[in-house]
């Protein structure tokens, strides 16, 4: 994480300031510290994106709940969709084993209930992971459930337990991007709530994408697994291999 500061004296008379910088291709905060005011305010951006005018002599501007809420609903989303390759993967492994829409949630319920957790005890510092630790065994979980669809055909009672481990995983990674992006102090739970909500909302457009392009036209077919599910779940396995090791030497 890096953090800029600049320092200068502004020009006589000035009222406002907008900033803007191009070397970066994904969301990141500014955080405008004003004498007087109780909080810093937080501005989020897009790599190249310009921000609003920064008033500079006079109150900061009043950020609604509703706005808070939107706005963080739209970064865990974008976390996951299209930042989030490694996540979509794991999801993806996920419903290429499972042709039953209940299996499915049953899976995908215990992954959220497990993200959530470790999200919300990471962000309230009851748990500390190193992401040097977290994000190879991220990449290692991805990895697993690909290969596990090459050995089994339906849904063992063990997956359900293993997708709620790996949920936990997968939380302190959520956890990470997060805390880079900041919480504002008067709508922390708000930001928290939404944050989640937004990824939710990633990963149920995945399986719905995935569902309405694949499993709707050709999920009952005979050669589903030996032409689908075998294929891409190699692809998804070699890719968690590629970030394991990736990650481990990073």
């Amino acid at each position: 994480m890096v953090t800029i500061r600049l320092t200068g004296a502004l020009p006589e008379g000035a009222k406002s300031l907008q900033w803007s910088y191009g070397w970066t291709y994904t969301a990141y905060v500014l955080t405008v510290h004003r004498d007087g005011d109780p909080q810093p305010t937080p501005v989020w951006l897009d790599g190249g994106q310009s921000s609003d005018p920064i008033v500079l002599d006079g109150p900061a501007p009043v950020v609604s709940r509703f706005q808070v809420a939107a706005r963080y609903l739209r970064l865990g989303f974008t976390h996951i969709i299209p930042r989030g390759v490694d996540h979509v993967l794991f999801v993806l492994g996920l419903f290429l084993l499972t042709r039953g829409v209940r299996p499915l949630l049953v899976q995908v319920t215990a992954f959220t209930v497990a993200h959530s957790i470790t999200l919300g005890l990471s962000i309230f510092g009851v748990v500390s992971v190193a992401p040097s630790v977290v994000e190879p065994l991220i990449a290692m979980s991805i990895a697993y459930v690909a290969l596990e669809n090459l050995v089994v055909q339906t849904l063992k009672p063990w997956r359900i337990v293993l997708v709620f481990a790996f949920g936990l995983l997968h939380g302190l990674g959520f956890a990470g991007a997060l805390s880079h992006l900041g919480l504002p102090r008067s709508e922390f739970v708000t930001a928290l709530v939404a944050f989640n909500l937004g990824v939710e909302a990633g990963q149920l457009a995945v399986i719905g994408a995935a569902f309405v392009l694949i499993g709707y036209w050709f999920g009952h077919r005979s050669w589903y697994r030996r032409r689908i599910v075998m294929p891409a779940s190699l692809l998804i396995a070699a890719a968690g291999v590629y970030w394991t090791v990736e990650r481990l030497a990073g």
